[in-house]
């Protein structure tokens, strides 16, 4: 058996990651000492394993519990999913890396590069076309949205390095309360202060809508991604700050 640090050291996981990890249900400790440790064996460590793979194939945390809990899974085949996932992955990077060496070359003078091939291993258009017909499609009858566009025209470059920053700290000092209880009164204040936020720079954010955010955050990984830059597992941490918020108000 194993204690949190030792499988920190083994894994490169933060202790306080694992803590997070038990408290949303991903994966719990074996068993508890009589002292109070959290205890793991080897079954845990390849879950973990489990657990850091999909991660690098940019899997939200909620995904990743999904999958893990389902009885049926197959390890030895999914393992074998994952390294072709893998494979398809590093073939799309390799892309990207000669990509970046003809740029170099062009650079230089040792190489004409075309316009298409300055993007190849990218699909930025594409991803782009089909983000904005989705929001479009979800808010553009809303009022909300209505109001968010209405607002936003008028905006500066000033205006949205300031609005960006202030999100930006206020995340950051989110994210360095993740070992407290999403209950805390700090905790609690900065989500009603994201909330105030959005509502002067963006829409009135009612608690109906407030709530939807926190869901959207978890189960579109584009929002996981992003947000999951302020720490592992703060995507999960902010969405049930903010469903306990709208629960209480």
């Amino acid at each position: 058996m194993y204690r949190v640090k030792e499988v920190s050291e083994l894994t490169g996981i933060s202790v306080r990651m694992l803590h997070h990890y038990d408290k949303i249900g991903l994966l719990r400790p074996t068993a508890i000492s009589e002292s109070g440790y959290r205890l793991y064996n080897d079954n845990d460590l390849k879950l973990i394993q489990q657990i850091l793979i999909y991660r690098e194939l940019d899997f939200s945390l909620k995904e990743i519990k999904e999958i893990l809990s389902d009885e049926n899974l197959d390890l030895k085949e999914t393992l074998r999913i994952q390294k072709q996932f893998i494979i398809d992955k590093r073939d799309r990077l390799n892309k990207i890396v000669k990509t970046i060496e003809n740029t170099i070359k062009d650079m230089e003078g040792e190489f004409i590069m075309n316009k298409k091939g300055m993007f190849e291993g990218f699909d930025i258009e594409k991803h782009n076309k089909l983000y904005e017909e989705e929001v479009e499609n979800k808010y553009r009858k809303s009022d909300a949205y209505k109001e968010s566009k209405e607002k936003t025209s008028k905006y500066s470059k000033e205006d949205w390095n300031n609005i960006m920053g202030e999100i930006d700290d206020l995340y950051k000092n989110l994210a360095e309360l993740m070992d407290r209880d999403v209950s805390d009164e700090e905790v609690q204040s900065l989500v009603h202060q994201w909330r105030m936020l959005i509502s002067k720079n963006f829409y009135q954010c009612s608690i109906e809508i407030f709530k939807g955010l926190a869901d959207m955050y978890i189960y579109d990984e584009r929002f996981t991604k992003n947000i999951d830059k302020y720490g592992e597992g703060f995507t999960n941490f902010l969405s049930e700050a903010m469903n306990y918020y709208c629960n209480k108000n």
